[in-house]
């Protein structure tokens, strides 16, 4: 079965590696893209590594009414833009893959607060799936909308999930301390992100503290109780790439070769996550243009340490993404995704 594939916003980073991506995906024909800075230019010209691949031009997304019916949509819009257009997709009947945090919240006080926006399509949250296969795979099979996680959160809760299931962690315990490349922070214009502001140097990812409830909503659920979440997250001077390193206090004592068990347990049947033994640790390059999640875990004295790696468009975004849309269309999960790191 082929189905036909609408993206919204297409020229940023996540589209980009999510067109990439799609190319090698057999099951899908790319209808139409949408870009409001690059409208009626081939995309090709936007990104010439797409040359001879993918040569269709851009619409813009206020013809939105124009676009052909699509049975998928992905909305690599911005926050608070994206729900008006991922709203006009669905009323046409397509499925929705949204990368915003517009519909990641079924609390949308939480949403209204953090992003200080008011939330236009209330009534859809209920319905909407937070598409982190490892946690929700049941629910997204039959989704209309996915709400695509961010990447920061993926690692933190990719990383820290068998734990919190367990309930063996204390809720208020818990400390993320992330490094994030530059891509995270989006291909339009920053001063921040220049290379001379960026290079050499460390920060911290002010933006990025708005994963910090997403994290704490999800741990909520899969524990059944209350997690606040010290987070904090940094720009490094890197392309792309999350290194996320997670502490948290243990209600009781718990020996590694448990923690092992559980963490192998819960991730039996998941392809895109490798557990690393406490002498060989994640690292980005490990990841690098993959949908793979890399995890290693340990004590140190009574605090658990999580150590996470993901590529940051890949497992972080587009990866997902395409990893959400073959649960959603019966696909082989791994299909379009199963390529290696590119090293060194």
């Amino acid at each position: 079965m082929t189905i036909k594939i609408g993206v919204l916003g297409a020229t940023g980073y996540t589209g980009a590696e999510l067109l990439r991506l799609l190319k090698n995906h057999d099951e899908v024909e790319i209808s139409w893209l949408t870009s409001e800075k690059f409208s009626n230019t081939k995309i090709s010209d936007v990104f010439q590594h797409l040359n001879g691949f993918l040569d269709i031009e851009c619409k813009s997304v206020r013809k939105a009414y124009e676009l052909q019916n699509v049975d998928l949509v992905f909305s690599c819009l911005p926050h608070a833009a994206s729900m008006h257009f991922v709203k006009k997709m669905l009323d046409t009947g397509a499925r929705v893959i949204d990368f915003s945090s517009d519909f990641r919240f079924s609390d949308v006080k939480i949403y209204e607060k953090w992003f200080k926006s008011k939330h236009r399509y209330k009534n859809y949250l209920k319905n909407a799936v937070y598409g982190l296969p490892e946690i929700n795979k049941e629910a997204i099979v039959d989704a209309e909308l996915v709400a695509n996680p961010g990447c920061y959160a993926t690692s933190v809760i990719l990383g820290l999930a068998p734990m919190v299931k367990a309930g063996l962690l204390i809720p208020d315990s818990i400390i993320a301390d992330i490094k994030s490349g530059l891509s995270g922070g989006g291909r339009a214009p920053n001063l921040g992100q220049h290379f001379s502001e960026a290079n050499e140097s460390i920060k911290i990812a002010s933006s990025g503290q708005s994963q910090k409830p997403e994290i704490e909503q999800i741990f909520s659920e899969i524990g059944d109780t209350n997690y606040r979440i010290t987070f904090i997250p940094h720009l490094v001077p890197l392309d792309r790439g999350i290194l996320a390193t997670v502490y948290a206090r243990l209600k009781k004592k718990v020996p590694t070769n448990k923690a092992c068990r559980i963490y192998e347990k819960f991730y039996k049947d998941n392809k895109f996550i490798r557990m690393f033994q406490k002498d060989n640790l994640p690292s980005t390059k490990s990841v690098r243009y993959s949908n793979m999640c890399d995890i290693g875990i340990g004590f140190q004295d009574d605090v658990f340490v999580s150590v996470i790696s993901i590529d940051n468009l890949g497992k972080g975004a587009s990866g997902q993404a395409i990893q959400n849309m073959n649960i959603m269309f019966n696909f082989p999960e791994t299909q379009g995704l199963m390529s290696t790191a590119i090293y060194p």
